[in-house]
């Protein structure tokens, strides 16, 4: 171990001497260690020490077992930082989750509206409340580093990761980067522009992803081309990314997709001179998962080549996240051949060390198990039940708008609740949502709309709960109205790219043939619009798009039945048909169902800022 009196190991000295100390005494290996993210499957403490290691990440739902709770991913993480701890210098590691929407990974967490939803509510203080609630229960979880905030534009609801954007508008998404303030703690007063900041314990290290046009492809394809100039490239997609560098972000990540045939992962002009030079970004620059794989064809193939032009280009971290020997390996053949700078890697790892300063790894390495009661508390799963609330978006309210079908009355005699969703916590949820491309059922603790709903009626109300009713559970029954949930099953990035968007699970043939039956509200639980001909708008008597609310399903309840009042307002154009895709408000043809910005209250006047 380094001698305690070294500068990098005293707390009160300035972070930038720290980092040049610690710089001075790393060998080439520790280095090139330090830019190597690999995946937990693959993690040993020993490799973490023997290959100085910079940091972990669990993929999409990789767990230390299924059914994990937070104390079981302290003891996870500690063992392996501990690993870090034994190493020649004992630099910490940061370990890495996607917890995009609350800290979905770990059982009994408090799950949150996802970004779209979010979008919906507008409110730049919710987002920032949500993210401290976020940071709290993912630090509980020995976590140090939360890739998010996503501050994609999505222009194109085909896209299969539009629910993780706010908004189209890149207005609505520069307001809720505020995200970032929550996780990551508020910058005092005359903070340095562009230098990471990180408040305590508490608080996370954040990522703003994905840099930069992920939202704006051809036709929405996953890790397509972006085909824009660079001053639309700046003024819709870039702004985001102004904002979070002014509020201290730590970390941000480049994307999968291209601008004008490019590659993100390999564009200088981009990552470096922009967004290190002229943006003034200080912190660290992170590829995505395989990043490295996915340049060449066939995937994985030429990886030295790979490895060459993503580290000159101004990567920092690489998630490799398997084949860190390969990348060790090659990084060490680039930079002793030349081909690599030696300024380029003691940028990378003077990047990767502020970050782990800023972050007080070095005082603080193990996680804080005084966290833990906090996880899923009631004062959380409230906040997530209010953004829920606030998230929904009133479309319709009564075939005549005089005659408002909302709120439904609470002591009806008998009620029907239909449709797959009003009773799926996992479809409620989305994909990003335990495992990398979601879940079904009652994976976690939590309220689906029925749950909501059988606690909202008067004790007299007899709920009749059928997932697709058949003819003859309307003989002789006297319903007072429907509730039926409808929508998408989770999906995530290339798997939710969708041309036709039209309605899961035949969900407008089962809202149709119960809206011939009975009054119905139509509840879509969906990632996006989806396509809704006008002869089914007309047939329902209310409809709500819900997005993909989350745990906490009796923020539905609470708006429904007359508690609260909508204030949800779309963060995106309802289109009427797919053809009319890419569609948006600057457009003199612009000609949607209902336009970005739109929804009513349950009095069906608009609802305002």
């Amino acid at each position: 171990m380094a001698d305690i009196n070294c500068i990098y190991k005293n707390p009160n000295a300035p972070i930038e001497e720290r980092i040049k100390d610690l710089l001075s005494r790393m060998t080439l290996e520790e280095k090139i260690g330090q830019m190597t993210q690999i995946e937990r499957s693959v993690a040993t403490p020993s490799a973490i020490k023997n290959l100085f290691i910079g940091s972990v990440l669990s993929g999409g739902g990789s767990k230390p077992f299924v059914g994990a709770n937070s104390a079981d991913w302290t003891d996870f993480v500690d063992g392996l930082q501990k690993g870090a701890l034994e190493s020649r210098l004992g630099i910490p590691i940061f370990y890495g989750i996607d917890a995009v929407h609350g800290n979905s990974i770990a059982y009994g967490a408090t799950i949150f509206p996802h970004h779209v939803g979010l979008g919906a509510t507008r409110d730049a203080d919710l987002a920032r409340r949500i993210g401290v609630v976020t940071a709290l229960e993912v630090r509980a979880s020995g976590i140090q580093y939360d890739f998010t905030p996503c501050v994609a534009v999505c222009r194109d609801p085909r896209w299969g990761r539009c629910y993780e954007s706010f908004s189209e508008d890149s207005e609505v998404v520069r307001k809720m980067t505020s995200m970032v303030v929550g996780l990551q703690g508020q910058p005092p007063e005359g903070h340095p522009k562009g230098y990471p900041f990180l408040a305590g314990r508490n608080n996370v290290i954040a990522c703003a992803k994905h840099f930069v046009g992920d939202g704006g492809t051809h036709q929405g394809k996953n890790e397509g081309d972006t085909l824009v100039s660079y001053e639309e490239l700046e003024r819709i997609h870039m702004a985001p990314y102004l904002d979070c560098i002014s509020q201290g972000v730590c970390t941000i990540m480049a994307s999968y997709s291209s601008w004008n045939g490019r590659k993100l992962h390999t564009d200088e002009f981009l990552l470096t001179q922009i967004l290190k030079n002229k943006l003034g970004f200080k912190g660290m620059l992170i590829s995505d998962w395989e990043a490295l794989d996915r340049l060449s064809h066939p995937r994985g193939s030429e990886y030295r080549k790979c490895v060459l032009s993503t580290v000159n280009a101004g990567i920092d971290m690489v998630m490799v996240p398997f084949r860190y020997q390969l990348f060790l390996e090659d990084l060490m053949h680039l930079v002793k051949s030349g081909e690599i700078p030696m300024a380029r890697i003691d940028d990378a790892v003077e990047r990767i060390l502020r970050v782990k300063f800023v972050a007080g790894l070095f005082e603080y390495p193990l996680s804080d198990r005084s966290l833990l009661d906090k996880v899923g508390c009631k004062m959380h799963r409230d906040l997530a039940r209010e953004a829920v609330r606030k998230s929904l978006v009133l479309l319709k309210n009564g075939k005549d708008p005089k005659k408002p079908f909302l709120p439904l009355e609470k002591n009806a005699k008998k009620i029907l609740v239909a449709g797959i969703h009003a009773d799926d916590l996992g479809y409620q949820c989305g994909g990003w949502t335990s495992k990398w491309d979601g879940t079904s059922g009652r994976f976690t603790i939590g309220t689906t709309i029925l749950d909501a709903v059988k606690e909202a009626v008067g004790d007299k109300t007899e709920v009749v709960y059928e997932k697709n009713p058949p003819p003859e559970a309307f003989a002789g029954q006297d319903f007072a109205y429907a509730i039926v949930a409808v929508g998408e099953a989770p999906y995530v990035e290339t798997g939710g790219d969708n041309m036709e968007l039209t309605i899961p699970f035949n969900g407008a043939e089962l809202i149709s043939s119960i809206a011939d039956k009975v009054p119905t509200l139509a509840i879509l639980i969906s990632g996006r619009p989806l396509v809704i001909e006008p002869w089914l708008l007309d047939k329902m008597d209310a409809f709500i798009a819900a997005w993909l609310p989350g745990t906490e399903g009796g923020g539905i309840a609470d708006v429904i039945f007359g508690d609260h009042e909508f204030q949800g307002r779309l963060p995106v154009t309802w289109f009427k048909n797919v053809d009319q895709l890419p569609m948006h408000a600057e457009q003199n043809s612009y000609d949607p169902l209902f336009h970005i910005g739109y929804g009513l209250t349950s009095d069906n006047k608009a609802v305002r800022d």
